[in-house]
């Protein structure tokens, strides 16, 4: 048998009192749980012992890691190695957080390996170890090995992956990450025998416009509205007759937003890495568009399940959620966006325990005026009833809307605009550097965008001269806003003042931002 790093009993010493000769008895491995987007530690201890042979595992493990026993056994055999013929016992610590999956796999086959001496534990202190094991000793993928890349270069050691999930580890930086595909390339590494590849180093994305906004032909109040949503992350909503332009608009929102920073790239990224799609690692630094059917539930939408996933909104992790056909989501699945909206994440709690996901979105939804959608039209199409109306777009609860930003009246663009010869609109491009330098200002003056800023923040960077105040208490009051539409208001003439270069807000800008929160008092 070729030489893998297996060492002969004869040349280890009895070591705490074992009765087998080379048997080390106890074996210290790391490993790394998932919860949510967090890697949270777990010490896979392994002690062997004399008796009939059983492998007895405690921990809190579910059936995916209690199952890890036959395919350890199978795995350490059929690599060459040397299987315990007695007792085993495998701790998983802490034993009051549950473990799930086949990621300690290949950690208990190294605890089982290294107490029976089959190992040297010189680099074991110093590693991790995720990854499931074939039969055959061949280590698959796992979900989720870039929170536990990230956890492990913050604990100071080196992680061992699967070489399948070499390149999504790999976007955690350095140190990077080492990649293996079978049990033996480990364990040849551990003894010293062989070294270990790398994972390669990840390359930085080029934002790709495949739906450029210069497609967009007249609609010149919308593709404004669309920037100043861009440049302070500010949630929309755009209602008008079908045709109109408003799906159109909203998927050409990602080709204006300016690249992820590298720590908003790896949050949004960890969230990928957690759901089976995992992560693609050429477009990781694009913001995520969502868009899902109006069927969904509120668990696709929010996230959850026995064992709690991400759903739509984590998805959208700073990027964009699209609601199409807005009234046509179940009004409960609606209501419980209004909390992740404020806060930024959401948490699901279940029996089994809770997780905690981000939600740092930016929600772009659209809608039609009535039931039939040509309400308004000046085709004159539409037959709804007054009650009709009211009742679709009571769909739509007073609270909810109060969280949007941006509300826009889209109308129908004039005939014939189309085949004038060089209609064209500005492209994502160029719209970009604008908001790129908008969103620069806003950082440097207060490390987040407009769209975030609290009450504190708020009064700092928002305030008004006396004539600006006056201004507004009175349009405040003629449109009977509530504080919070007061609040956002103010935010949306922040971005517009931002967009303009201006230090100070002034009267046109609180204008403009009026102009698109007046049509929500109308039509609810």
């Amino acid at each position: 048998m070729e030489d893998h790093g297996i060492s002969n009993s004869s040349e280890h010493t009895e070591i705490n009192g074992s009765d087998e000769p080379g048997i080390r008895n106890l074996a210290l491995i790391y490993s790394r749980a998932g919860v949510g987007v967090e890697a949270p530690e777990v010490t896979v201890e392994v002690h062997l012992s004399g008796g009939l042979p059983r492998l007895i595992m405690v921990g809190l493990a579910e059936a995916a890691v209690r199952e890890a026993k036959e395919r350890v056994k199978a795995a350490v055999v059929n690599s060459g190695f040397r299987f315990h013929g007695g007792r085993i016992t495998i701790s998983l610590a802490p034993a009051d957080l549950r473990k799930t999956g086949g990621r300690f796999d290949l950690p208990i086959a190294l605890g089982i390996l290294a107490a029976s001496g089959q190992i040297h534990g010189e680099k074991l202190a110093g590693c991790e170890f995720v990854g499931e094991l074939s039969l055959g000793g061949a280590i698959r993928p796992i979900l989720g090995v870039l929170p536990v890349a990230i956890q492990a270069a913050r604990a100071g050691r080196e992680l061992v992956v699967p070489a399948a999930n070499a390149s999504e580890a790999g976007l955690a930086g350095a140190p990077r990450p080492r990649c293996a595909a079978t049990l033996l390339e480990v364990v040849a590494w551990l003894n010293s025998k062989s070294s270990l590849a790398r994972a390669p180093k990840c390359e930085e994305s080029q934002p790709r416009c495949s739906k450029d906004l210069a497609e967009v032909i007249g609609q010149e109040h919308a593709r404004r509205a669309l920037e100043i949503a861009a440049a302070g992350q500010h949630n929309m909503l755009m209602c008008g007759p079908p045709g109109t332009g408003k799906t159109m608009l909203s998927t050409r929102l990602p080709g204006v937003l300016p690249l992820m920073e590298r720590d908003e790239a790896l949050e949004a990224a960890a969230v990928d890495s957690i759901c089976l799609q995992g992560v693609d690692v050429k477009r990781w630094r694009e913001r995520r568009f969502r868009a899902p059917h109006h069927t969904a539930s509120a668990i696709a939408l929010v996230g959850g399940g026995s064992l709690p996933r991400p759903g739509e909104i984590s998805r959208a992790h700073h990027g964009v959620l699209f609601l199409d056909e807005l009234p046509e989501f179940n009004r409960h699945v609606l209501e419980v966006l209004r909390q992740p909206m404020e806060s930024g994440h959401i948490v699901i709690c279940r029996a089994s325990g809770e997780a905690e996901f981000p939600a740092r979105l930016q929600l772009l939804a659209a809608m039609n005026p009535c039931p039939c959608g040509y309400h308004g039209d000046p085709a004159g199409q539409c037959m709804c009833s007054g009650d009709q109306i009211r009742n679709y777009r009571g769909r739509v609860s007073g609270p909810l809307m109060d969280r949007i930003d941006l509300h826009l009246e889209v109308a129908r663009p004039k005939p014939g605009l189309f085949q004038q010869p060089g209609a064209k609109g500005e492209c994502s491009k160029q719209v970009r550097q604008r908001v790129v330098a908008a969103r620069n200002i806003q950082l440097e003056r207060q490390d987040t965008t407009n769209a975030w800023l609290n009450s504190k923040g708020v009064a700092q960077h928002c305030e008004l001269a006396l004539p600006e105040q006056k201004f507004f208490v009175q349009a405040a009051v003629r449109l009977n806003l509530s504080p919070r539409a007061c609040y956002r208001l103010l935010k949306v003439a922040r971005t517009v003042a931002d967009l303009d270069g201006c230090r100070n807000i002034g009267e046109l800008h609180l204008a403009e931002s009026i102009g698109y929160r007046e049509p929500a008092t109308v039509f609810i």
